[in-house]
């Protein structure tokens, strides 16, 4: 392997974070909460320790798909890491497996939570856990691409580590510019719900901090009650932009091309929004007696349908009371997850299709052997290394799934709080059933099983293979 071109990139990469890391000592300015000096003084330390480590550029900067599994997995440990350290310091959150706990869960965009009263922060804890939401939504390597120069021709190689979706393209031929395309999506969307937030009352940190975590598809919310506090106009807004950042970014490229046939025609994103529509109408239905108004019944399916699709998290209501059919619909909403190319986790309507399709046609060959069918996708045949590589996704899955599952019962708790908070963390979702629901935390798991779930958050958010990788000894051969 070439260690240089992977030390190199987390040296980029923890510099990157420092920079970003001087955004919450200005709140603590702007607050006087006392807070800043340590994160100052952690932002500096990773700036310099970046911009020396940076200074001696390997002589090889090829990078093979192992070097880019390696260094992802990687630079978001180290990432998580040292981004923890300010509530270790602060004393805010004083025990480091609690800090690391909520720092990966920032970062891969879960939103699950060891914090019982996320009031008490300081204003500069609560921007900086819900700032990882938005570092981490998009991808602090494809940042790293968009806004440094790199060399070596196989930086997709990085890209394809990183992004979501069981195949990455380029948005047009030189990756830095389709990096910088996905973060101008990112940025104007996030601008501009801001500014409907602000419509609707809420203040400018609120609407920030709010608006970070809907971005990410992340789901730490600001305050101990989540969204079951706020306005139905807000949850309205939150609810659909939850919707758009679960939407394949390439369809929005294809709109500012003016490409709207493309836009509107691609498959994942129908499927999608059929499949998002059909639970809406399920959950509002089986609801609708435990509401006063039909309205209120269908806000609240909305949102959690919404929230838990596109793996943000955030709880309008308290799901975990409603009917067996709604919690199993929500249950199958966590597994499927956002569409590839989006901020949100899961295991991708893509996949989904590609599956059904493949299964399909596998019992169509049963009953009509000499039948030759290709599966097609958007109007074009599948590759047939999509299919391989969709296959061999799902069977790794299973088996972290499983294993960690496994782990997770060994704490002694019963099987729809382990279920749960297994599914949960490795999908990006936040929120669970039992004792881990939208009204309950992580804090009572031991230490161990929190280290097994930050594993699956990390897994989940990567797409399981670049922390599979750090795993096997082959790796670490020159």
């Amino acid at each position: 392997m070439n260690f240089g071109i992977v030390r190199y990139i987390l040296c980029q990469v923890i510099r990157i974070e420092g920079i970003l890391m001087l955004l919450p000592c200005l709140v603590s300015l702007i607050y006087s909460d006392g807070e800043g000096l340590v994160y100052l003084c952690v932002a500096a330390f990773l700036i310099i320790a970046g911009f020396t480590g940076c200074k001696f550029r390997p002589k090889n900067q090829n990078m093979s798909l192992k070097e880019g599994y390696a260094a992802t997995g990687l630079s978001w440990i180290v990432m998580s890491i040292f981004g923890c350290l300010p509530f270790v310091i602060t004393g805010e959150i004083p025990s480091f497996t609690d800090a690391l706990f909520e720092t990966v869960s920032g970062f891969t965009t879960t939103g699950a939570s060891i914090l019982s009263d996320v009031e008490s922060l300081s204003h500069t804890a609560i921007f900086w856990r819900s700032f990882t939401h938005w570092i981490g939504g998009m991808g602090v390597l494809v940042f790293l691409l968009a806004v440094i120069p790199m060399t070596g021709g196989s930086n997709i190689n990085l890209m394809k580590a990183e992004s979501t979706g069981p195949s990455v393209g380029k948005l047009v031929p030189r990756i830095r510019r389709s990096a910088l395309i996905l973060y101008e999506i990112y940025m104007t969307l996030t601008a501009i719900e801001v500014i409907f937030l602000l419509a609707g009352g809420m203040k400018l940190f609120d609407s920030l901090c709010i608006a970070f975590g809907t971005a990410g598809t992340g789901g730490f919310s600001i305050t101990n009650d989540s969204f079951m506090s706020y306005s139905t106009y807000i949850r309205w807004v939150v609810g659909i932009f939850m919707l758009l950042f679960s939407i394949n970014f390439n369809a929005y490229y294809y709109i500012l091309m003016k490409e709207f046939r493309k836009a509107f025609t691609m498959e994942e994103v129908r499927d999608f929004l059929l499949l998002v529509a059909a639970a809406v109408i399920i959950i509002f239905f089986n609801i609708l007696n435990s509401y006063e108004r039909a309205f209120d019944a269908l806000t609240d399916a909305f949102f959690q349908v919404s929230s838990l699709v596109s793996t943000s998290g955030f709880a309008s209501a308290d799901f975990d009371l409603w009917p067996s059919a709604s919690k199993f619909i929500l249950c199958l909403m966590m597994f499927m997850g956002a569409c590839a190319g989006s901020t949100g986790g899961g295991i991708k309507v893509s996949r989904i299709v590609y599956l059904v399709k493949s299964s399909l046609r596998e019992f169509g060959a049963i009953i009509h052997p000499k039948m030759i069918r290709k599966i097609t996708f958007d109007g074009k045949p599948i590759d047939a290394e999509i299919l391989k590589s969709t296959n061999a996704f799902f069977v790794a899955y299973n088996a972290v799934f499983f294993l960690s599952l496994f782990m997770v019962t060994l704490n002694g708790f019963d099987l729809a709080t382990s279920f749960t908070a297994v599914l949960a963390t490795l999908n990006n979702i936040g929120p669970g059933l039992a004792l881990v629901g939208p009204t309950c935390n992580f804090s009572f798991f031991a230490s161990p099983v929190k280290y097994v779930l930050i594993f699956d958050m990390l897994a989940g958010r990567l797409e399981l293979f670049p922390m599979l990788v750090l795993l096997h000894p082959g790796l670490y051969k020159k």
